[in-house]
């Protein structure tokens, strides 16, 4: 029996239909969109913003390793692309906060579980990597 890939019927009916977005399909635009989304920092971005409201300040303090720069671009990004909702205060000093929109929330749902996935199974890839690099070792050596 076929193992039943996630979605693979709603991409069959759309495709057969012509409609929405086909990712496959070199020149589709909603790569971009799947480039933002799954950029390492729109990752975590999104996977710290299901607990709620952030500003700027804290979400940098929270993303280990973003620049400014990445993280300003990042957000740029996933605003642009209706995931997360701008609200800036006109007060002084200035006050912006981020938040997702529900389409954002769907969409860091199910990155959450992907999140998940990779700590709960990090030792295994660990493992993978290693014995890759041994058995490449063992080729240059022979």
């Amino acid at each position: 029996m076929d193992k039943e890939i996630p979605g693979a019927s709603l991409r069959a009916t759309l495709a057969r239909q012509n409609q929405g977005a086909q990712l496959m399909a070199a020149a589709c635009p909603s790569r971009a969109v799947l480039s933002h989304l799954t950029s390492r920092w729109a990752v975590l971005v999104l996977v710290l913003l299901l607990s709620g409201t952030r500003r700027f300040s804290e979400l940098r303090r929270e993303v280990g390793g973003v620049s400014e720069k990445m993280l300003a671009q990042t957000l740029e990004a996933l605003t642009g692309d209706g995931f997360v909702l701008r609200h800036a205060y006109l007060v002084i000093p200035p006050k912006v906060e981020y938040s997702l929109t529900p389409l954002g929330r769907e969409a860091a749902e199910r990155l959450a579980v992907l999140v998940d996935w990779i700590e709960d199974n990090y030792p295994r890839i660990e493992q993978a990597r290693a014995t890759l690099a041994d058995a490449a070792a063992g080729e240059q050596a022979a």
